[in-house]
């Protein structure tokens, strides 16, 4: 089952050119029903806004060697939805140009569960075609723990993870009490590979200031080489 989901979801990602780079970032969206259209215009303002903070733009630069980066949405597990393809970011017009992107696009879906599985292995499938880069990393944003198809620690044993660091973004403050442990779960069974790490929003509201905190962490350059940490064990 979970053989024939990485196919689709790999055939889903398409293919690309590849270029050096020192980072392949993507950042990911989560859009299932427990964000609400308010929520979602919060998040993805604060992308917005994160991406064009002078600190982040000054950490983009911060390296002879440009960035590429990718942005997509997702839910349920066939829900993922292309944002932004790789773009190098090589110049302040191009993180301009990239922003502007990220502001003008609509939220493809809105009613289905948070299969987080599916998302990273669609991210997998991204990282599979990506310009070549030093580092690989996945960022990925969510207010819910996995209630969908294949659980994150599957997903990383399905798919090819081994030069990958997953971050996280918890969106902490959900109303119901199935959700409490979602700082932990994240921390347990989300975060994987060299260096990876939690940030936390306290709430949608707090979402721009996480990003831009998490983004200036994962594009300065000597922590991008940090000490590996620990991946989750299947």
């Amino acid at each position: 089952m979970i053989r024939q989901a990485c196919i689709a979801v790999f055939l889903s990602a398409g293919s690309v050119a590849a270029d050096g780079c020192r980072l392949a970032l993507v950042l990911a969206l989560d859009v299932s029903s427990s964000v609400d259209a308010g929520e979602d215009a919060l998040q993805r303002g604060g992308l917005v806004s994160a991406l064009t903070a002078p600190e982040v733009s000054a950490a983009f630069f911060a390296n002879s060697l440009p960035v590429s980066l990718a942005v997509f949405e997702w839910s349920g597990r066939y829900n993922q939805e292309l944002i932004l393809d790789w773009t190098l970011i090589d110049s302040p017009a191009a993180l301009e140009r990239v922003a502007g992107i990220v502001a003008r696009s609509e939220r493809s879906h809105n009613d289905f569960p948070t299969a987080m599985g599916y998302a990273l292995g669609y991210g997998a499938g991204l990282l599979e075609r990506a310009p070549h880069c030093l580092y690989k990393t996945i960022d990925i944003s969510g207010d819910g723990q996995n209630n969908e198809g294949f659980s994150p620690r599957q997903a990383y044993a399905a798919f090819p993870f081994d030069d990958v660091t997953v971050n996280g973004l918890v969106v902490n403050g959900a109303d119901y009490e199935a959700e409490t442990g979602l700082i932990a779960f994240y921390r347990s069974q989300v975060i994987y590979g060299a260096g990876a790490f939690v940030e936390i929003a306290q709430g949608f509201e707090d979402y721009e200031r996480a990003m831009r905190r998490k983004l200036e962490r994962e594009l300065t350059p000597p922590v991008i080489g940090a000490a590996p940490g620990m991946p989750p064990k299947g």
